[in-house]
């Protein structure tokens, strides 16, 4: 079985790459490093099984050679990136998701799009069912990634109508874990990298609003199912932990954990930053058996002492 991998470099395509060498499959991986980085792929270089494609999804892309599963997993996917990058994460989620939608038809192979929680936006339904429509600011700062994923929902399900391409869409939420940028600007990172460094830990707002995370093994093990499974063509499955937790208590939590002295500060909401986000997963339980088993602290030591190591090595690369 031969997969391609968009957005190889980054931190959920790096952790998709190693599982499926693991189960045994032939990967291409591609990616642009704007936001992924070499660093996330580089033990994987000089694997039989690996090739990785330095290229830009936007264009057209074609593979020599059958190609059996395609993940679309490339896209700018923290604030501060897709607002760093706004037409390019636009151009991933409409150009990027039409290249790879073709590149499908035209291979007849399976196809996996990694949709978000955010086309839920501030949601009025809690959690949120994948029948939820969703309640998103069509022209606000964050519309240029919620609306594309909505975009690109639309048309992989256009493919999968007038196709017939077995299409898969996996609304993934929160999800933490090595391999996340330090200066990502996601609040686990943020939270961790304050207390590591003995800085005041940014909230925003009162810190009430919250938030559901899932820590990347699991997310991996249910990508994995919702790819390699028959019999699901058409599905659209949330992927995330059930397990609602405000942002103040994240923010307490990874002081206990650090044992970091920081304090707490407050700064001001962010334009149409949701409220409330947590997933309904009663269909991934029913279609995939598959549910988050790694809890939130049992998941932030494993990434604290990820960031202790990156900070250290932060420290030794600047001293040269």
């Amino acid at each position: 079985m031969r997969v391609l991998i968009t957005g190889a470099a980054g931190f959920i395509g790096s952790h998709l790459c190693e599982r499926f060498l693991k189960e045994g499959f032939q990967v291409i991986g591609m990616d642009n490093f704007i936001t992924g980085s070499p660093d996330n792929i580089a033990h994987l270089f000089g694997h039989p099984k690996f090739k990785f494609i330095h290229y830009n999804v936007i264009n057209y892309i074609y593979l020599e050679g059958p190609v059996d599963l395609v993940l679309h997993f490339a896209c700018p996917a923290s604030p501060i990136d897709y607002l760093s990058h706004p037409i390019h994460t636009m151009k991933v989620d409409s150009l990027g998701t039409l290249n790879t939608l073709g590149l499908a038809k035209l291979k007849r192979a399976r196809y996996v799009f990694a949709s978000t929680s955010e086309v839920y936006g501030d949601p009025t339904i809690h959690p949120q069912p994948e029948t939820y429509w969703g309640y998103v600011n069509p022209v606000g700062p964050r519309s240029v990634y919620d609306e594309s994923k909505r975009f690109s929902e639309a048309m992989c399900m256009a493919y999968h109508r007038e196709h017939s391409i077995d299409v898969r869409i996996a609304r993934i939420f929160n999800t933490y874990g090595p391999r996340m940028r330090i200066n990502d600007g996601r609040v686990i990172p943020n939270f961790i990298t304050q207390a590591l460094k003995g800085e005041p830990l940014t909230v925003y707002g009162d810190g009430k609003q919250t938030r559901s995370f899932c820590y990347i093994d699991d997310l991996v093990e249910g990508i994995f199912r919702l790819s390699t499974e028959d019999g699901l063509s058409g599905e659209i499955i949330n992927l995330g932990n059930p397990q609602e937790v405000s942002i103040i208590d994240v923010a307490k939590l990874i002081l206990e954990l650090t044992g970091s002295s920081s304090k707490i500060v407050f700064r001001s909401l962010p334009a149409d930053d949701p409220k409330r986000r947590c997933p309904d997963i009663k269909k991934a339980k029913e279609l995939l058996s598959w549910e988050p088993k790694v809890s939130l602290k049992d998941g932030l030591k494993i990434t604290i002492n990820w960031f202790k190591q990156m900070l250290r090595k932060g420290e030794r690369e600047g001293e040269l």
